[in-house]
């Protein structure tokens, strides 16, 4: 004997429904859109999600149509239809439409100070007039919510263009966003490359960047994940590389270089910043110590035929004012202030010369 279906008989059904993201069941969570239509044996209704990219969509609809098949009855041909409350996130290559450049700084091993060759240049670029936006992509190792003193600000969600989007924190005339604004500062983050991946996905597009001159990509160190999916995500404008002048750290530099200009990913290397060049002692600011060796970048970037861009001078203020959360661009009549404005007025030079002479960079494509 047929079933005869009306509406509350599906609501009932819907009834043992959890949906994970409120551990509710979706007649709960108001998810069952007011459309639920019969014909005979068929019925379709709608379910509202929060957005497009919600882990838990398809499995939800699988379970709707199975309380219905197992509560009703297995004869009812059941079509459910997804509708989200925040629009669908754009096309990759439609994302970020007012950002004019994208510049990733990276190093090819940790501790050369790449984080605060990125923060220093954000804050010069701003003080030289820049819209800038930053983004710390260390998903593991995030710095950038210290070095700005804002670990303790939580970035709010903001409605553009039917679109919930994280709100970047802003100091210095920057946004910022980093992974440390979501997770406790002090735990680990244990998680796999597809769901660092997937967080870094949702830094870049499903984030209120809006009109930027200047978006600044503090990248992990090495080459890794994480890298990928910046340059399948993004068609970067081009790499500055940081190193010290160490022989050890010159060639993993080497191999960022490598990174960038191998033929699949083709991102052009802006230049080279030697991190650490010398040490000088704040009250001797005309002496100069080379414990870490002499010239070694320049030489390299040299023999890459790419720019210096800066030699970074050691001087103890850096360390402590990263520390403080006061990075030493701030003060641009200092000895490193007046080093980073350099590099910023360096980097601008480049990226116009760049964007003159050669084509506009390409994402890396996914293979399918």
């Amino acid at each position: 004997m047929a079933v005869t279906l009306y509406p509350n008989l599906i609501l009932d059904a819907l009834k043992n429904v959890t949906y994970p993201g409120t551990k509710k069941n979706v007649v709960e969570s108001e998810m069952v859109a007011d459309n639920i239509r019969i014909d005979g044996a068929k019925v379709s209704f709608s379910l509202i999600f929060p957005r497009d990219t919600d882990p838990f969509l398809k499995s939800t609809i699988k379970a709707a149509e199975a309380a219905i098949h197992y509560h009703i009855g297995k004869e009812v041909e059941v079509t459910i239809t997804p509708e989200f409350k925040s629009a669908p996130r754009p096309e990759l290559d439609k994302l970020l439409p007012d950002v004019k450049n994208i510049i990733a700084v990276s190093s090819g091993k940790g501790g050369v100070g790449k984080s605060t060759v990125a923060v220093n240049l954000a804050i010069s670029l701003a003080k030289m007039g820049y819209k800038v936006g930053l983004l710390d992509a260390d998903i593991f190792g995030p710095s950038i919510p210290k070095m700005f003193h804002v670990e303790d600000e939580r970035p709010y969600a903001v409605k553009v263009n039917g679109r919930d989007l994280i709100c970047p924190i802003e100091k210095y005339g920057i946004k910022l966003l980093s992974i440390g604004f979501f997770v406790a500062p002090d735990t680990a983050t244990l998680w796999r490359g597809a769901m660092a991946s997937n967080a870094l996905k949702q830094l870049i597009a499903d984030a209120d960047w809006g009109e930027l001159d200047y978006f600044i990509l503090d990248t992990p160190p090495g080459t890794s994940d994480i890298h990928l999916t910046l340059l399948q995500t993004l068609a970067i404008t081009g790499a500055v590389i940081v190193s010290t002048p160490q022989q050890v750290a010159l060639a993993d530099a080497r191999k960022g270089v490598d990174m960038y200009r191998n033929e699949k990913v083709n991102v052009p290397i802006l230049g080279l910043v030697e991190n650490m060049a010398w040490f000088t002692p704040a009250e001797l600011p005309n002496n100069k110590y080379y414990i870490f060796g002499k010239d070694g970048c320049k030489k390299l970037a040299a023999e890459l035929n790419t720019p210096l861009l800066a030699q970074i001078p050691l001087v103890q203020s850096i360390c402590e004012s990263g520390d403080s959360g006061e990075p030493a661009s701030v003060k641009s009549d200092s000895i490193t202030g007046l080093s980073y404005l350099n590099l910023a007025q360096a980097v601008v030079t480049v990226v116009n010369r760049r964007n003159k002479e050669q084509e506009p960079t390409k994402r890396v494509e996914t293979k399918s």
